[in-house]
Parts: C-alpha cells; structure tokens; sequence
C-alpha cells in the first residue's frame, strides 16, 4: 500500500498568492450565514495561510481547519492560532477528511483543494450536508487540470519501464474529481440549491522551473516522498520531469505561463 505523502509547508507557501486566489473567489459567491457567530470547518486546511480568510469575512465566528499532515497543522497552530480581531476564534486541529464527521450544526463547511486526495470524496456530501445547520453552506473548490501536461507528463513518467516497479499506481488520473455537471446532481440531489463552475487561471509564474517548483508543493508530494531514501533516484527522476516540463512550459521574458483549471461548487441547505 502507498505511504501517505509527506507534505512541506514553506515548498507549499512558495506560491502562496496563486494558490490562494481560487479560496477568494470560492468565498465571493458563499452567501449569508445563519444568524449569530458562525461555527465554520475548514477541511483540509494544510498551512492555514487561506483558513485566516474565513476570520476576515466572518470575523465573530468560531474556525477551525482540519488536517491529516502534522507538519502543515504545526505550520498552521504556529502562525495563526488564537482569537481573532473580530472577537472570533481560530484553531486547528488533526483529522482526515476521508472519515471526519461534524459534531455540531455548522454554519459552513469548506474545503479547498482537499478534495482531490480523498477518493470517493463525493459520497461524503450527504454527511457534511446534514451537518450543516439550517441554511448553512457547503463549499469547496478543487483542481480540475488533470488532463494538463504537468499531471500527465507526471503519471507517464511514473508509469515508465525506468519508474513503474516503484512508482506506478501512485499518481491521482482525471476521476480523481467529478465533473461539474456530476457535482451539481449530487448537490441539488441532497436538497440543496446549488452553483457549480470552473475557472481556468493563467497564472504567470517567474523564475527557473517555475511549474516544477509548484508542483513539488502538491501533486508531486507522492513521488517525492516513495523516493525520500533514496537521493539520486530522486534526482533522477526530477531532471526528466524537469525536462519534459521545460517543453511543455516555454519560459518567456516576462515568465512561464502556467494554465489551471478549477472547479468550484457552492451548495447551500434549505433555511
């Protein structure tokens, strides 16, 4: 069975503004909570650095992100852990988003791109919907770029007669996330009034290797960790990626474009 990947926060904050703007606009189109301080779940929080921006739009509310990775949740406890400005609350706490459960009425559940590492995350919606207090919202956003040559070119190389015996299996395919359409069903299907889009984002990265040092952050994390014994296979492996990924991604003079797609759904539950 794989080993769960190791994550690195300061690799994953290294992007932190592209990272963090899907969060935006996921929270843009979160409607109005139910009335008084809201409790709010962030579910797969990792470092904390876009769990804050729930206190900045819901500065009474009680907060806590949820993660499974030790290291990003002492990341996330170090940095932003404690009363907020507002007179609400945040905190962080260990949990996997593959069994969690509310244990209380929630104003709003939120996850962002969490949902991806969590297979049969869908059949989960029901739980967390029940969970929500009379209309409260269930929120979330994740990758929808699997098909991108930074995933593929990723998974080829996996599955190669050099890297397959080690690596072969461990990288997520496109059914790693549903469709927007499939999302929409399974949301308005719990009773929900649903709005489900995607955005592809551009984002213009600089530097050298730009697209190699995002994915490093994230969906690299397996790769890197199945080969954290063993330096110079590790090496190996990043300088074909890092080639196939130089073609793919042609540095300009004003940097690397590097095209995201994501999916975004925002289900709220009947008052």
């Amino acid at each position: 069975m794989p080993v769960a990947p190791t994550w690195d926060p300061t690799q994953y904050l290294r992007h932190a503004g592209h990272r963090a703007r899907p969060f935006a606009d996921l929270l843009a189109r979160v409607p109005r909570l139910p009335a008084g301080p809201p409790r709010i779940a962030d579910l797969g929080c990792g470092p904390g650095n876009v769990t804050v921006l729930l206190a900045e739009r819901w500065p009474t509310a009680h907060i806590t992100g949820y993660d499974n990775s030790p290291e990003m949740l002492d990341k996330a406890d170090t940095d932003h852990a404690g009363p907020t400005p507002g007179g609400g609350r945040l905190d962080f706490a260990p949990a996997d988003v593959r069994t969690w459960t509310p244990g209380q009425p929630y104003g709003l559940i939120v996850s962002n791109a969490t949902l991806q590492w969590v297979p049969g995350h869908a059949e989960r919606f029901g739980e967390w919907v029940a969970g929500l207090a009379p209309g409260g919202t269930f929120a979330f956003q994740v990758p929808g770029n699997f098909g991108a040559p930074s995933h593929r070119l990723m998974r080829e190389l996996a599955e190669s007669a050099r890297w397959k015996d080690r690596l072969g299996g461990l990288l997520r395919h496109g059914d790693a996330v549903l469709a927007p359409e499939a999302y929409l069903e399974r949301l308005t299907a719990l009773g929900c009034t649903a709005d489900v889009w995607e955005t592809t984002y551009v984002h213009l990265l600089p530097g050298e290797d730009p697209v190699l040092d995002w994915v490093k952050g994230t969906g690299l994390r397996p790769v890197l960790t199945a080969l954290a014994d063993d330096p110079a296979a590790r090496e190996e492996f990043l300088g074909e990626y890092r080639a196939a990924l130089r073609e793919a991604y042609p540095a300009t003079g004003h940097g690397t474009a590097f095209p995201f797609r994501r999916i975004f759904a925002v289900a709220r539950k009947e008052a």
